[in-house]
């Protein structure tokens, strides 16, 4: 029989295999997750092909990558023999995606999928309003990204407000956080939300993947701008946001204006408004000094013709006129003669007179009485006679 061994005798001699053998120290391998769980924060999760399966775990794996069932996975490590317990692990130092595998199958059917559904559509996009006073930012409240916001919109627009509702941005529940951050904020009175996460791995992205928050963030009433990772990472986020940005940089270039253009805008602006506020003068003068031109000429040539209007008609007035009275002329000379051949006067002066008695004209012998006194008028006086005799003629 052989050399009769301790438990513990035992376990620590495997440990040691596996400790010495300096080609499994940091080790690659390769295999498809089947599961994974995140315990005290610790990660715990199996890699598998056709054949085995290889228990891991990655110690102090808290706010990292979370594989998902089916991810094709890369992980470095060491093999570990627990003394104590009796069990066998693979120590993971770092993980990352191996080929597509069921992440990049995952990304693309929920893609699709809310592509379907219109989601991705430009007419339901909103759009960024023209003036920005306050913007929102959900983000992590550490590292570099929340800063560069702060300082870029700072630098540009000192007059905007940067409301941050801080967020975890990868890890396990991250997108609860996010979800809670777009509500919160879209409660409030800013004017736009961004969400922002520097660049990472796909994995380190995934979080801006899930389907939730794809849906919470098309139903925010408030534009939402995605501002994940660097210039060539794409995430569900970016395409079901009003407005994408490359980096959150960008994003903060978008949202504040830079006070510094804008003057230099407003000055160009004014000297080109009174360039052709200028240049609009002088040609409407030049416009109407050729207008009151042409119409003084009209004037003149109008006055003229109705000059040479107004002279005929008054000539042809002129002899009307003169025509008409040399023709009244004509009929009061006739008028005039026939008057004057009854005039009794010029009778009177042929030798004739009239006998007047008692104011009264006498034409008849019968009218006066011998010794009456009656009147003869004559053509150059009146003579008063006394009746002597009166004889009256034959009838």
């Amino acid at each position: 029989m052989s050399n009769v061994i301790s438990v513990s005798q035992f376990n620590n001699y495997v440990h040691n295999i596996f400790v010495s053998e300096e080609i499994l120290q940091n080790i690659a391998i390769y295999g498809e997750v089947s599961a994974a769980s995140m315990s005290g924060g610790n990660l715990y999760f199996s890699i598998k092909d056709e054949g085995a399966v290889l228990n891991c775990v990655r110690f102090g794996a808290a706010g990292g990558f979370v594989p998902r069932e089916g991810d094709q996975v890369m992980v470095v490590g060491s093999p570990n023999y627990y003394v104590k317990g009796g069990r066998f692990s693979f120590n993971v130092v770092r993980i990352e995606p191996y080929g597509q595998g069921l992440l990049y199958k995952q990304f693309m059917e929920m893609k699709n999928k809310l592509e379907a559904l219109g989601m991705f559509d430009q007419k339901n996009k909103k759009p960024l309003p023209e003036v920005i006073r306050r913007v929102g930012v959900v983000s992590s409240e550490t590292g570099a990204v929340i800063q560069d916001i702060i300082d870029i919109t700072g630098r540009r627009n000192p007059m905007l407000d940067i409301v941050l509702y801080p967020a975890k941005v990868q890890g396990i529940g991250a997108e609860i956080t996010i979800i809670d951050g777009l509500r919160a904020l879209d409660k409030t009175d800013v004017d736009v939300i961004i969400i922002a996460r520097g660049g990472g791995s796909a994995e380190d992205l995934s979080t801006f993947n899930d389907e939730k928050l794809a849906y919470a963030i098309f139903e925010t009433e408030k534009p939402v701008i995605s501002a994940v990772g660097h210039e060539t990472d794409f995430t569900i986020a970016d395409f079901v946001a009003d407005l994408r940005a490359p980096t959150p940089s960008a994003a903060a270039e978008l949202v504040a204006v830079n006070i510094a253009d804008l003057r230099k805008d407003l000055q160009d602006y004014s000297k080109r408004l009174l360039y052709l506020t200028t240049a609009f003068y002088n040609m409407s003068r030049a416009k109407v000094d050729n207008a009151i031109g042409e119409i003084s000429h009209l004037a003149i040539l109008t006055i003229q013709d109705n000059y040479l209007d107004v002279s005929t008609l008054l000539n042809g007035l002129k002899s009307a006129t003169q025509n008409a009275l040399q023709q009244k002329c004509y009929s009061f000379d006739i008028l005039t003669s026939k008057l004057e051949n009854v005039n009794p006067i010029k009778i009177m002066r042929m030798g004739y007179s009239q006998t007047i008695k008692n104011g009264a004209v006498v034409s008849s012998v019968g009218q006066v009485d011998v010794n009456d006194e009656i009147d003869v008028r004559l053509s150059d006086g009146d003579l008063q006679c006394i009746v002597k005799n009166k004889r009256e003629g034959k009838k």
